[in-house]
């Protein structure tokens, strides 16, 4: 893979570039059948579209989910995550209905509401639904709340119900929600459909949707947490889990606490760290030094030089930071060292980091920690086979004292 600048420039653009996808895919593909061997509950990917730059380059993940699942036989697959105002929901709804029935019980689910403009309004077709932290656009942050809240609804209606009916402000089932006419097949639909569907004149009242999934009620259902109070509190109150991006202990622990005493408020009982899903970076070493070089190299690199202009670098804000501006680094050395003082990353040798995963599992006080995302911004930014060593350390070394 390209490695410089320069490099870049010369393959440009290199998100088109047929050789260097198909290695990228290979890589992927490696790390996922590894992670399988070292017993690694699930995998992952994003979801990012028009990427020339190639950056974020995997525009399909449960299409390639599909060759890794004939591969293996119990890695759970969970895009994180897919993003649902961008997305036709019952189309995705489908889809991952379908994928469950094909392989069952190997998927679990995420969704995000999208924040990156370029292409959430491209594939949205509307300029002023995207999720932003920036307060002078708030009106596109609502609106693509509201969005993303229909979109569920939609979608989980989609896999509980035999067949139903919605009547949203961005949404309806069918369309129009007043029913359609004229369906020819009206009789079959009648006789051997689900009951309701159509009436007696012959009009579709509700849509069913297959396959249902064969998960029941649904695959777990995730939803990525990066700071706003009111997603915390709808997710929790649905019942979805939450993966979590604080990394700050006093903070992470508050907002896992908050977590349980919303779902407690609608009658769920969890524990302190039930369906939590702690986001962080891993780098190891035989030395501390040698892992953070890695670190500077690779989440280092990505956070200072792109993710922050997104403003993902507020995770990581000081009271040295210029508070009118989003949190900027001076280089991908000092953005690593913000990011291990923050808690983020988890750094250093096996010992280092069996110790610093022993006070997160417990959720910084006496939790039980359930799920560890681990964001690997070692592919694309290492060869191959140190990608591969960085999972053989940590499979080998860290996580067998956690995953029983």
């Amino acid at each position: 893979m390209p490695g410089t600048p320069q490099e870049y420039s010369d393959l440009r653009p290199i998100g088109r570039n047929v050789e260097h996808y198909q290695a990228m895919l290979h890589e992927v593909e490696e790390l996922a059948l590894l992670a399988e061997e070292y017993e690694f509950t699930a995998f992952g990917t994003t979801e990012h579209h028009f990427h020339t730059e190639g950056r974020e380059a995997l525009p399909s993940p449960l299409l390639f989910y599909a060759k890794i699942a004939q591969q293996t036989e119990k890695l759970i697959f969970m895009p994180t995550s897919l993003v649902l105002p961008a997305r036709d929901p019952l189309r995705t709804a489908e889809d991952v209905a379908l994928f469950d029935q094909m392989f069952p019980g190997r998927i679990k689910f995420s969704v995000a509401r999208g924040y990156q403009k370029r292409w959430v309004q491209t594939l949205m077709q509307d300029d002023n639904a995207y999720s932003s932290f920036k307060p002078e656009e708030k009106s596109a942050d609502v609106r693509n709340r509201e969005i993303f809240n229909e979109y569920l609804d939609v979608m989980i209606k989609a896999w509980t119900e035999d067949a139903f009916t919605y009547s949203g402000e961005h949404y309806q089932v069918p369309f129009p929600a007043t029913g359609i006419g004229g369906w020819a097949g009206w009789e079959q639909t009648r006789d051997y459909g689900a009951p309701g569907e159509v009436d007696e004149d012959g009009i579709l009242r509700k849509i069913g949707v297959i396959p249902a999934p064969a998960s029941k009620p649904h695959p777990e259902l995730f939803v990525p947490f990066s700071g706003s109070p009111q997603t915390l509190i709808d997710m929790a109150t649905r019942g979805f889990g939450m993966l979590l991006l604080e990394s700050k202990p006093e903070k992470f622990l508050q907002q896992c606490l908050k977590y349980q005493a919303t779902m407690a408020s609608v009658g769920r009982t969890v524990g302190l760290g039930e369906k939590i899903a702690a986001v962080r970076l891993i780098t190891i070493g035989d030395t501390f030094e040698e892992a953070m070089d890695i670190a500077i190299r690779t989440s280092g690199w990505d956070f200072y030089d792109y993710f922050s202009k997104f403003g993902f670098a507020e995770l990581f804000r000081t009271e040295e930071d210029d508070p009118t501006k989003f949190v900027e680094f001076k280089s991908a050395q000092h953005c690593a060292e913000r990011m291990m003082e923050a808690g983020h990353l988890i750094c250093g040798t096996p010992d280092d980091v069996n110790r610093q995963l022993y006070d997160l599992q417990k959720c910084h006080s006496d939790g039980n920690l359930e799920w560890l995302s681990w964001e690997f911004y070692q592919q694309g930014n290492m060869p191959l086979e140190e990608q591969k060593r960085q999972i053989r350390m940590f499979g080998e070394h860290v996580w067998p004292n956690f995953k029983d």
